[in-house]
């Protein structure tokens, strides 16, 4: 009787936990503007632990301006699919944080091939220098999402992902990450790498060369702020509406 009477609150804890989640998240889209990366922030700093739409939203902003005319748009219309789609299927989906981060997930994917993202990044792979770290892949979220989907969008693409955390890997764990090189490479992360283990990686094939061109500090992480001052009109250029 008491194992019973112990797993019903705990199973009460975890449905008033996501409700109190889903609560502060709705209550903060009422609120939120209808341009910009306004509809993002409300993701930040809830109890469900849901980081990185704000940021990932404000590093494509700042190097739109980066991009042709057709990219500014791809850009601008993958941001908008996401917040329309925030703002109507949250009302909709379970309380429990499992559900609402698997609702997310499933849009970023859904937005970014609707709306050819990749077409726009492909040229500019350095501008998601701010996004691909490896310390930001845990625990696993919006930025692993983000990840598998660059990963996708071409050899160079993945080329050059695979790189950058095979580096970054090495000054988190050393020798260790070296270890498991030669049967985890980051050039072919699994695309369940949202919900499962993260892949280890193996050496990439040389590709071309980047300068990181990085996004403003992340809320409550030390990112390096790289951003160029002429991107910091885009902004004001490009602004992102959820009607």
């Amino acid at each position: 009787k008491s194992t019973l009477t112990s797993a019903a609150r705990f199973f009460k804890s975890v449905v008033e936990h996501g409700a109190a989640c889903l609560g502060d998240i709705q209550a903060c889209l009422v609120s939120s503007g209808d341009v910009g990366c306004g509809t993002f922030q409300c993701f930040n700093n809830n109890s469900c632990d849901i980081q990185g739409l704000h940021h990932i939203c404000l590093t494509l902003l700042h190097n739109a301006g980066r991009y042709d005319s057709q990219g500014k748009s791809y850009v601008k219309d993958a941001l908008r699919c996401m917040a329309l789609g925030l703002r109507q299927r949250i009302s909709c989906v379970n309380r429990r944080c499992s559900a609402v981060k698997d609702m997310i997930y499933s849009l970023q994917r859904e937005c970014y091939s609707r709306h050819q993202l990749c077409l726009a990044l492909r040229q500019h792979m350095d501008t998601m220098g701010s996004l691909v770290q490896f310390h930001l892949l845990f625990p696993p979220g919006p930025y692993v999402e983000l990840v598998n989907f660059l990963l996708s969008c071409g050899d160079e693409a993945r080329s050059w992902v695979g790189r950058k955390l095979q580096t970054q890997c090495s000054q988190h764990w050393g020798e260790l990450c070296g270890s498991f090189s030669s049967t985890c490479p980051f050039g072919q992360l699994d695309h369940s790498l949202n919900s499962s283990n993260l892949s280890i990686p193996a050496p990439i094939v040389p590709g071309p060369s980047y300068h990181t061109t990085e996004a403003p500090e992340l809320e409550g992480r030390s990112i390096p702020n790289l951003v160029e001052n002429e991107t910091e009109s885009t902004f004001t250029k490009l602004n992102v509406t959820s009607s």
